[in-house]
């Protein structure tokens, strides 16, 4: 854990120039998140905007869900405090960026949403979901963020903090029970696959 700090606080040194160079898609991510948010709490027109363009339901046609799912990644509850989302964002999307790079930020960021959005489809289909999960709103950054939150647990071999969070998610899968907890114990998983078979930790002693 010291070690992703280390690594992530030299990869910010230098003039703000630099800063915004080394996390500019964390950034464009961040400033998307807040446009979309803007712009579906604007009115019922951009409401039914964003939700033609980012609003994923698992009773949708497959393919629609799948055309749809990049940027229901940036579109946040509106029922939600949209600064948790874009905090979120900002902190562990900026350090997957730094540490891990720009193409593990987007295979993960991306898998991570599909893997919840699979596991609702299919959950609804087999029917251990209840039928109103098909009609459900399925958006946010969310499960992108604990599939990249795991990630740098295993680069970095912070398996406590690994072990929190599966620990934690497990937790509220089984006592709130709610679409968005079971989803994102279904992008951990689809990550521990994964980084075991791509992505390899940090050597010892360099954590």
């Amino acid at each position: 854990m010291r070690r992703l700090l280390t690594d992530v606080r030299d990869a910010l040194r230098g003039r703000p120039v630099h800063t915004v160079r080394a996390l500019w898609l964390t950034l464009l991510c961040v400033c998307l998140t807040a446009a979309l948010h803007a712009w579906q709490t604007s009115g019922p027109a951009g409401l039914r905007a964003v939700s033609w363009l980012g609003g994923v339901e698992a009773g949708q046609a497959w393919w629609a869900a799948l055309l749809r799912t990049p940027l229901s990644l940036f579109v946040p509850a509106p029922n939600l405090p949209v600064w948790g989302a874009l905090a979120q964002v900002l902190v562990v999307f900026g350090a997957a960026e730094l540490t891990l790079g720009r193409r593990w930020l987007l295979l993960l960021a991306y898998v991570g949403t599909l893997a919840g959005t699979g596991y609702a489809r299919l959950g609804v289909a087999l029917g251990f979901e209840p039928s109103a999960v098909a009609t459900e709103r399925d958006t946010g950054p969310s499960a992108a963020v604990v599939a990249l939150a795991l990630a740098l647990a295993w680069r970095y071999r912070a398996y406590a903090l690994g072990t929190v969070l599966c620990a934690v998610t497990l937790t509220e899968a089984l006592v709130v029970g709610n679409l968005a907890s079971k989803e994102h114990v279904t992008a951990l998983a689809v990550t521990v696959i994964l980084c075991a078979l791509f992505l390899r930790p940090l050597p010892r002693g360099s954590e």
